[in-house]
């Protein structure tokens, strides 16, 4: 239909990848009598990941609850807000950016679990999270970010501005917060999400590519005032040294061609 969005192949990939996990766990605990194990071995846990079962922090944001209005909603996020950015800046760039997103949403959700009291990690964290949901929180900023002045159909009605977006994502996390109504990807993840839509998204090139390079530059100029040093040092130690020279224009006397100190000047 005219007026859609027209994924490339980068985003059809991650749709499908996404409603084709979703479609195997929700046949395989519904009618293939598959144990509920299976899904939880793949889903995110702050403590098993610690003891080595790294995979977990991968496999976390590709499980969803084998629900229809989760998968539905999170696809539709993806559907209508990425197809612009994948335009933007490439089928690359942007499989780069949700793997980053998702890696920056449950590490950080991760460590700030550990930092704070036990009793505060377990309400904001629990034992197990998953869901794509914190990536779309990314994608949300990113297209703000990147797209500012623009406006988009909320909820495919409501037309709100790329500032208004932002606002209403922030919103809705710190409200999920306040009233503790734990999300399957916990609820300080979806922060993570935004921050990394921010570092890796908000612009071209993004913060963490503008950071990364004035680094490089840094390391670069650091190298290049110790080659002058060596340089320098090989000079000296050569006993070679530059004197002035050249003779004055108004005196053409062979006893010219010499240096200040009575050298021949060659």
């Amino acid at each position: 239909m005219p007026g859609l969005p027209r994924p490339g192949r980068a985003l059809w990939g991650v749709i499908l990848t996404l409603f084709a996990v979703w479609l195997a766990f929700a046949v395989g605990l519904n009618w293939g009598g598959a144990g509920e194990n299976a899904f939880w071995l793949f889903a995110g846990s702050t403590e098993r990941i610690l003891k080595g079962e790294v995979w977990r922090l991968f496999t976390a944001p590709l499980i969803h609850l084998p629900s229809v209005g989760s998968i539905l909603l999170l696809l539709l996020g993806f559907y209508f807000l990425t197809p612009t950015l994948e335009q933007r800046w490439g089928g690359a760039r942007l499989i780069r950016f949700l793997i980053l997103s998702a890696l920056v949403a449950y590490g950080s959700q991760m460590l700030i679990g550990l930092a704070l009291p036990r009793s505060l990690a377990d309400k904001l964290v629990g034992p197990y999270w998953f869901s794509a949901t914190p990536v779309l929180s990314a994608i949300s900023i990113a297209w703000a970010l990147t797209f500012q002045g623009q406006t988009v159909r909320l909820f495919l009605v409501l037309p709100v501005s790329s500032r208004g977006l932002i606002l209403f994502v922030i919103a809705v996390s710190v409200l999920y917060v306040i009233t503790l109504e734990q999300l399957p990807c916990g609820l300080i993840a979806p922060f993570g999400g935004m921050l990394a839509g921010w570092l890796f998204g908000g612009g071209t090139p993004s913060p963490a590519r503008r950071l990364w390079l004035k680094l490089r530059l840094a390391k670069l100029e650091r190298a290049e005032q110790k080659t002058r040093a060596v340089r320098k040092q090989r000079v000296a130690r050569s006993g070679f040294r530059v004197i002035d020279g050249g003779k004055d224009d108004d005196d053409d006397d062979d006893d010219d061609d010499h240096g200040p100190d009575g050298r021949m000047l060659n």
